[in-house]
């Protein structure tokens, strides 16, 4: 019964992990999100960058290293019970990312603006109803 909501993309209320093991784990995504993708500002300006953006200028290692951090965030999100739709777009997010910010100094731009691993917890707790509040 369980794999059938899986695979119908039902939202399981409380499922095998209990909510506050999941509010956890959901925290735990949210803070290295944050890290990777907006933990600084630019002085001056509205413009947050993160870990990903600053690896990236590393040419191939700084972006692998971001996807392979990406590719735990959606491991996690399976591992959490998000449907296969939801993990397609969280891979189709990353891959994006990863193709485009393997691009000189056009893929370093695209980091800053693009933020794939903020809009893969986004589509995580969308799928759990939860916000970013909720995890304060």
């Amino acid at each position: 019964m369980i794999s059938d909501a899986r695979a119908s993309g039902m939202k399981m209320e409380s499922g095998p992990l209990g909510r506050e093991e999941r509010l956890r784990r959901l925290r735990r995504l949210q803070t290295a999100s944050r890290l990777l993708d907006t933990a600084l500002r630019v002085p001056g300006t509205n413009i947050r960058l993160g870990a990903d953006s600053l690896l990236g200028l590393v040419p191939v290692v700084g972006d692998a290293s971001g996807a392979l951090i990406g590719l735990v965030i959606v491991n996690e999100a399976r591992r959490l019970g998000v449907p296969r739709q939801k993990l397609i777009q969280m891979l189709y997010n990353l891959g994006l990312d990863s193709a485009i910010g393997a691009i000189p100094l056009l893929g370093d731009l695209f980091d800053v603006y693009f933020k794939s691993h903020r809009r893969n917890i986004k589509l995580i707790l969308d799928h759990f109803e939860t916000d970013s509040a909720d995890l304060a």
